[in-house]
Order: structure tokens, then sequence, then C-alpha cells
């Protein structure tokens, strides 16, 4: 694992959110996660990875954001895939 330049967050921001440092790290890293997996930058496992979840808790996270794994670029697509089940 490689550690980063760190940023810098007002205290203000922490209290404001009544968030820990730590806990505000955890939710930057879940939020980056899920933005790239919007954005299909990262596949569903390294999103997980980047959250600190498990693929299944990452899964059940994104419903809080309405996302499902289940995306189709069309209709012809969505229904290749039911053909393929």
């Amino acid at each position: 694992m490689k550690i980063i330049k760190k940023i810098e967050i007002p205290e203000e921001i922490l209290i404001s959110l009544g968030k820990s440092e730590d806990e505000f790290i955890a939710e930057l890293k879940k939020t980056a996660a899920v933005r790239y997996y919007w954005e299909r930058k990262l596949s569903l496992g390294q999103c997980a990875v980047l959250a600190e979840m498990s693929k299944e808790e990452f899964i059940k996270y994104l419903t809080d954001f309405n996302t499902s794994i289940f995306a189709f670029d069309s209709v012809e697509e969505f229904l290749e895939d039911i053909k393929n089940a």
C-alpha cells in the first residue's frame, strides 16, 4: 500500500461535520470509490479495495447513491445479457 501526499483540512470543517480525521478520510475514500465506479475508471473490486470494504459491502453501499451494479449502455446490451444468462 502506498501512502500519498497529505491533504490539509481546516479543523472547523471536521468540527462542522462532527467527524474525526480518520472518519473523514474513510468517507473521502468511499466517496472517491463511488465516483470512480460511476465513471467506470475502476472495477467494482478496485473500488471496494479503495473504500476498504468487501465487494458485498461496497455493492450495498452503492445503493445509498441509487447506483446499481447492473448498468447497461443500451437496451440491446441488456437483452444480450439476458439472452446469455
